[in-house]
């Protein structure tokens, strides 16, 4: 079995700063993908970014570009996602997803396999 636990949310003021953690045990190493996903009340669960297994390629929302940034450490078998100038539309419950398939596709919530428990994030005004 995969788990991923997901941390470092919290109440941050428009324009601050956080970074997620996302802690993975078990067979997670394989992954061929590991995605940022969030969730706002009463809306669809939407991609945030991804990082491939080989290579490191990283991809994200369109929503995103240019202020959140999405890492890894093999070592520590944790994905991190860096989030700047934050923005009240931000807010929502933000899940880490695994991907052990080889596909190419990466932002669709229905190819991811694993999902940790989610981290809330809210940005005042």
């Amino acid at each position: 079995q995969v788990q991923l636990v997901e941390s470092g949310g919290g109440l941050v003021q428009a324009g601050g700063s956080l970074r997620l953690s996302c802690a993975a045990s078990g067979r997670t190493v394989s992954s061929a993908t590991m995605g940022w996903f969030r969730q706002a009340p009463g809306k669809e669960r939407e991609f945030v970014a991804a990082i491939t297994w080989i290579g490191s390629f990283t991809y994200y929302a369109d929503s995103v570009k240019g202020r959140f940034t999405i890492s890894r450490d093999n070592a520590k078998n944790t994905v991190y996602l860096q989030m700047n100038s934050l923005k009240p539309e931000d807010t929502a419950v933000y899940y880490c997803g695994a991907k052990t398939s080889p596909s190419s596709r990466y932002s669709s919530p229905s190819v991811y396999d694993y999902w940790g428990q989610g981290t809330q994030v809210t940005v005042s005004s």
